[in-house]
């Protein structure tokens, strides 16, 4: 989550300068190219073909999806309104959990994940008086693509283990992503610093590194349950977006993501049953032990 949390205020910076479908693709290029080069490192087994249509939703959730529509959004809005709108992400991925992955959340579970979302949306009506904008819009849509990615990619690591999931997934929507990238160009070569260190950080963190640790973190806590530790995020976001880029936080915003923490902290008490996957496939990869048919958390 710490990786995470400047995505936003980095993809504001990038987008001010880079055109937005740019930032989107291009970071994926990027990422890319070092999924290559830790594949090779690695000698990673191919995934089986029932692994690629899985790696297929990864890739339309996290790689396309997140990216471009947070990208479109950060041109109208400012990353601390973002990261509020973005905390309905764990609720949505608790649902995506339960619609592939085979997860049983608690009564308790759920109505902690719902207050949060009732604070999210309170807060955003409340930010466009009484409407949402089509930068509202924008991140809807990036947390409803999200959320399949998250919850689809926190299963699969399983089997694939976190890295090996995100870098897959990378390498197969690689000719989509160079295509974009390549023919949104226009105008690169005059950006200045900071908005190519914010994109530097989107491709090598965000895109990358970020989802060695999430996916792993989903794959052996359950996806429902360990997704609601994201509800922190606005938190961090509204602190970068304060220290870094200068914007006014106030006292609405702190007390809604401080709500948002408060149902976070109820989810990770209550129980979640994760129960065999409703898919099968060849099996996990050897280096990656099967997961059990259950766990649970009190």
């Amino acid at each position: 989550m710490l990786g995470f949390s400047f995505s936003l205020p980095a993809t504001k910076v990038a987008v001010e300068a880079l055109d937005p479908w740019f930032v989107a693709f291009g970071r994926a290029v990027v990422a890319a190219l070092l999924a290559v080069a830790v594949l090779a490192i690695t000698r990673a087994p191919w995934p089986t073909r029932v692994q690629w249509r899985r790696l297929a939703i990864v890739a339309a959730g996290v790689v396309a999806g997140f990216p471009l529509f947070s990208s479109l959004a950060m041109q109208s809005v400012d990353a601390s309104h973002g990261a509020v709108v973005i905390a309905l992400l764990p609720a949505a991925t608790a649902v995506a959990a339960v619609l592939r992955g085979g997860e049983r959340p608690s009564r308790a579970f759920w109505a902690a994940a719902l207050a949060g979302m009732a604070v999210v949306l309170a807060f955003t009506l409340a930010q466009g008086a009484g409407s949402l904008g089509l930068a509202d819009a924008w991140l809807l849509a990036a947390v409803v693509l999200c959320a399949l990615g998250y919850a689809e990619g926190g299963a699969l690591a399983r089997e694939l283990g976190g890295a090996r999931t995100i870098c897959w997934a990378l390498v197969l929507s690689a000719p989509v992503s160079i295509a974009i990238a390549a023919a949104t160009t226009t105008g690169a070569g005059d950006a200045p610093l900071d908005a190519w260190l914010g994109f530097a950080y989107v491709s090598a963190v965000s895109m990358f590194l970020g989802f060695f640790a999430w996916y792993a973190g989903l794959a052996r806590g359950g996806v429902a349950r360990i997704s609601q530790v994201q509800l922190a995020q606005p938190l961090l976001t509204l602190l970068w977006s304060a220290l870094i880029l200068s914007e006014h936080v106030g006292p609405g915003t702190l007390v809604a993501a401080a709500a948002v923490l408060a149902c976070v902290a109820a989810t990770q008490r209550a129980r979640v049953t994760v129960a065999a996957p409703t898919w099968q496939d060849a099996g996990p990869c050897p280096s990656t032990p099967a997961p059990s048919a259950s766990a649970s958390r009190p």
